[in-house]
């Protein structure tokens, strides 16, 4: 393909907007319009639990870059208005206000879509946390000082549960893993943060799921788990996780499984480009498909894509990163930590929280976690990328 002159992308958020900057960052001179379903201009999901919810941001302050930066970008922003149909072949995309917008590239940046409980648009008190509106709608309800109960075990879920703790709510997280976490922690270190999250006062009913809501006169009252137990509840948080926004591209002619499809590229089709969570790619490190939902890779990946696009064929294979925050504590983890994975404690103590611990499998090491220890867990993530063995990785283990 020539050299394009207007780029089109769908989906204003961070992935979305990163491609933008990037593109011109490398010289890229011709059209871009950001097509967002959303009447906010670009802003930052990850403090939406914390800072927004918590009421320490006003919702302003996640907005991802100042208007005047904005003005400077020279793109064109068509928000409010979700894509409802993409033609391939035209490269255009239809809108639900009756727009249709071309390009000589698309870039599909949508994101992720949350996952809902039968029947929980029903009750009042029922909320899920996807945008700076549901951030807000539910903010207000905790300001009454609720009973709250949280369903979801995952990042999202802990965070909410960690936010309305430190407002002094009475907080119960719901979820079906054993420990918080524990598919992306491994059960060692997810049974340290079910201890930490009961130290903060939170009542944990784990490994068991949600039946259903329970309510009257129109506002939730409660939640029915498995087993039977009703846990009263003035307002209940869904968190029980989400799927790639790709609805819309039912009958488009691409590839969609876990993901929008895409080879190392990133590219799903000539001229056609996906980013962030929605995209299913293959990582050539890897020699399989990954997508990933987290921030750091929604920004890098746009970064690729938008090399990609003028004309640089960069395979996309970072190393994966994602970070929760909930209360005092800074978790991170680079890599992946497969469900067989060992765990080696190589810094600090989990006892001080304050550690780092190594993830092995098939003989390597595949991931790293620091709990505040940002510097060290940097360091180690060396091992990581070279994949270094797992005997010589048990040798540095720490007394515990």
């Amino acid at each position: 393909m020539t050299s394009p002159s207007s780029v089109l992308v769908v989906g204003a958020s961070a992935g979305g907007l990163a491609v933008a900057e990037a593109l011109r960052r490398e010289g890229f001179a011709g059209r871009i319009s950001l097509l967002g379903a959303e009447r906010h201009l670009p802003y930052d999901r990850p403090p939406l639990s914390k800072k927004v919810l918590s009421g320490a941001w006003k919702p302003e302050q996640a907005q991802l870059r100042p208007e005047s930066a904005l003005a400077k970008l020279d793109v064109e922003f068509v928000l409010g208005d979700p894509a409802i149909r993409l033609d391939v072949a035209a490269r255009e995309v239809a809108t639900a206000s009756g727009r249709s917008l071309r390009a000589d590239v698309v870039v599909l940046a949508t994101g992720l879509e949350v996952r809902r409980l039968p029947g929980q648009e029903a009750w009042a008190g029922v909320h899920v946390l996807r945008t700076v509106d549901d951030a807000l709608a539910l903010r207000a309800d905790l300001l009454e000082g609720p009973q709250v109960v949280v369903a979801g075990d995952g990042v999202l879920g802990t965070e909410i549960a960690a936010t309305a703790r430190g407002m002094g709510l009475d907080v119960t997280l719901v979820g079906p893993q054993s420990a918080p976490l524990a598919s992306q922690l491994g059960l060692q270190v997810g049974g340290y943060l079910a201890r930490f999250h009961e130290e903060q006062g939170v009542k944990l009913r784990l490994g068991i799921g949600v039946q259903e809501l329970c309510g009257a006169e129109g506002r939730v009252t409660g939640v029915r788990l498995a087993n039977g137990e009703v846990l009263p509840a003035d307002v209940v948080v869904v968190a029980i996780g989400s799927r790639p926004a790709m609805g819309w591209l039912a009958g488009s002619g691409l590839a969609l499984g876990d993901g929008i499809v895409c080879d190392s590229r990133c590219q799903a089709a000539a001229g056609i480009y996906a980013v962030g969570d929605v995209a299913w790619w293959h990582h050539e490190g890897l020699g399989t498909g990954v997508r990933l939902e987290n921030r750091t890779n929604a920004v890098e990946q746009a970064m690729a894509v938008a090399a990609n696009i003028l004309g640089k064929d960069r395979p996309y294979t970072p190393v994966p990163y994602f970070w929760t925050d909930q209360y005092d504590a800074k978790i991170q983890v680079h890599g992946f930590i497969p469900a067989d994975a060992e765990v080696a404690i190589v810094e600090g103590d989990p006892a001080l929280r304050q550690f780092v611990a190594l993830y092995g499998s098939r003989g390597k090491a595949t991931g790293v976690l620091g709990w505040n220890m940002v510097k060290q867990t940097r360091q180690h993530r060396q091992h990581v990328v070279d994949g270094t063995a797992w005997e010589a990785v048990r040798a540095l283990a720490v007394p515990q």
